[in-house]
């Protein structure tokens, strides 16, 4: 298996362990063949925007403890779908990125300068 990318070139790096994060939960936004969501940008959540998105029918501030889920809060950091995302910058809400945390593969759906303008990273 080959180490994942980032969107800058270099190598993927833990997005966050707590809580934990990941399609594969292993803390980082490495993505695959049974990730149709591609949950590959690493966010640092926003009120605005875990409002947005519960609005939207995916409720990521609420614990669900059959999935040991805590429920976010402002602050924390998870991999979001690349096209939530998306969507969320069109409607003025996106939370900042980590770059060096997000997946190369979130190209496919957001530009890296649109991801540039809310990187949290130190460039």
């Amino acid at each position: 298996m080959t180490e994942a990318t980032n969107v800058l070139g270099g190598k993927l790096e833990n997005c966050c362990t707590s809580p934990m994060t990941g399609y594969y939960r292993d803390g980082k936004c490495n993505t695959g063949g049974g990730d149709y969501g591609a949950h590959v940008v690493c966010a640092q959540v926003t009120e605005e925007f875990l409002t947005f998105t519960k609005q939207r029918g995916n409720d990521l501030s609420s614990p669900v403890p059959l999935f040991n889920f805590p429920g976010l809060k402002p602050g924390d950091r998870w991999c979001l779908c690349a096209s939530r995302w998306k969507e969320a910058l069109d409607a003025g809400v996106a939370p900042p990125v980590v770059l060096s945390a997000t997946h190369v593969s979130a190209l496919e759906y957001v530009s890296e300068e649109e991801l540039k303008q809310y990187a949290i990273d130190e460039l």
